[in-house]
């Protein structure tokens, strides 16, 4: 359910909707949302100074009734050496 919110969010804020994935992972202390989107959006998902990653992690926090989410926007544009 989380996942598909903050999907349905980010493909309202990016140019390239169909580029957007959403993964979820479980971890030890809370589960994680990784987004990946085209590189060309990956600073409109950010915002200036982040204030929009801020306002998505809110939201979905908001949504997730007290259980602790962490959101992480993935550059996939860079490389592994």
């Amino acid at each position: 359910m989380l996942a598909d919110a903050l999907e349905h969010l980010v493909r309202g804020i990016v140019d390239s909707p169909d580029d957007v994935d959403v993964r979820l992972k479980s971890g030890r202390r809370a589960e994680t949302l990784e987004v990946r989107v085209h590189p060309d959006d990956l600073g409109r998902v950010i915002g200036r100074q982040g204030r929009t990653a801020k306002a998505l992690r809110t939201v979905i926090g908001a949504l997730a009734a007290g259980e602790p989410v962490r959101i992480d926007v993935v550059d996939t544009d860079r490389r592994t050496r």
